[in-house]
């Protein structure tokens, strides 16, 4: 077992503070975040946060340092990355901001952030902006833990690989927040090629996926990752490794196979596969959690099948005259 396998025992014993900064982030990974930085996470490597948003994750995980009996706050650092603004392209809610509204004139709510995590801005260093402008290329830093909730697109997971991935080593902890996200196939794909290479740490907590490092991880491995060079089919394969490793979450309430079987759709859509894309959605649909929880999913797939030429429900739109 993992270091990262010995905390799901002590989830009962967290007590967080009430007042926690409004987050997207279930209570289960905001404690899972408070014990990764108590127990596991000494400080010499970087401990980086990418997709901070209103500061509840980033509280839970600087409490734990804080109370940690080996991370020093002299020298330790937490790196905190976001945005720290809502629009276009932010993936941000205007929950962020104290007042639960965006002021007028005013898209950051990075003074709001601060404000939030001002026990621990001793040892917070912030970065707002684009990721591809707040990260330096030429940081080699060895990282020991990442926790990736900002890779929204296949760009910025392009910049998290490039940037972040790279750096990991034997020891290193990472946890993908977003891995219940069909639509960011990029995560699962790349999990499934990083499979050699690190250990799973258990059912993921929620819509997090937590892995430890192993083994070294390949620059050919890592460089084929960051440029995307996996054909549709190795893609699915990749997946399928995957599937074969994780099953429900930790309370049983997210079906995770089906999540990737969905995920799979996404890697076709992509590709302009969409009549494969929609032949893997399909059967979903008559998944419980799948149907109450992604039907727009469903909708978005139907909907790119049936738009492409020569589809028989395209044809009998045109002969019906829509």
């Amino acid at each position: 077992m993992t270091k990262l396998g010995r905390l799901y025992s002590m989830f009962d014993s967290v007590r967080l503070p009430d007042d926690l900064p409004y987050t997207q982030v279930s209570s289960w990974e905001l404690r899972f975040l408070y014990l990764v930085g108590r127990h596991t996470l000494s400080g010499e490597g970087r401990v980086v946060e990418l997709g901070s948003g209103g500061g509840g994750s980033t509280y839970a995980l600087a409490l734990g340092l804080k109370e940690s009996p080996v991370f020093d706050e002299r020298t330790g650092r937490l790196h905190a990355y976001d945005f720290f603004r809502v629009g276009k392209g932010t993936f941000a809610t205007e929950k962020f901001f104290t007042s639960g509204h965006r002021p007028a004139h005013d898209n950051s709510f990075l003074d709001d952030f601060r404000g939030r995590l001002e026990p621990f801005l001793p040892f917070l260093e912030i970065h707002a902006g684009d990721l591809w402008q707040t990260s330096d290329p030429d940081d080699t830093t060895p990282v020991e833990f990442l926790h990736v909730d900002i890779a929204k697109t296949a760009r910025v997971f392009r910049c998290v690989c490039e940037r972040f991935l790279t750096r990991l080593g034997p020891g290193s902890v990472v946890l993908h927040q977003d891995f219940a996200g069909p639509r960011l196939p990029w995560l699962h794909w790349s999990t499934g090629a990083l499979l050699p290479y690190i250990e799973i740490a258990g059912p993921p907590i929620r819509s997090t996926l937590a892995f430890e490092v192993t083994r070294p991880i390949p620059e050919d491995v890592l460089k084929s990752v960051s440029e995307d060079v996996y054909t549709l089919d190795e893609k699915l394969a990749l997946i399928s490794a995957v599937q074969d490793r994780v099953d429900r979450d930790h309370t049983g309430g997210i079906p995770f196979k089906s999540v990737l079987e969905l995920s799979k759709a996404y890697v076709a859509h992509y590709a302009g596969e969409h009549r494969r894309a929609w032949s893997l959605a399909k059967p979903l649909t008559s998944d419980e959690y799948l149907a109450r929880t992604r039907a727009d999913h469903f909708e978005q797939l139907r909907k790119a099948y049936e738009a492409q030429p020569g589809t028989a429900s395209r044809l009998k739109r045109l002969v019906r005259g829509r």
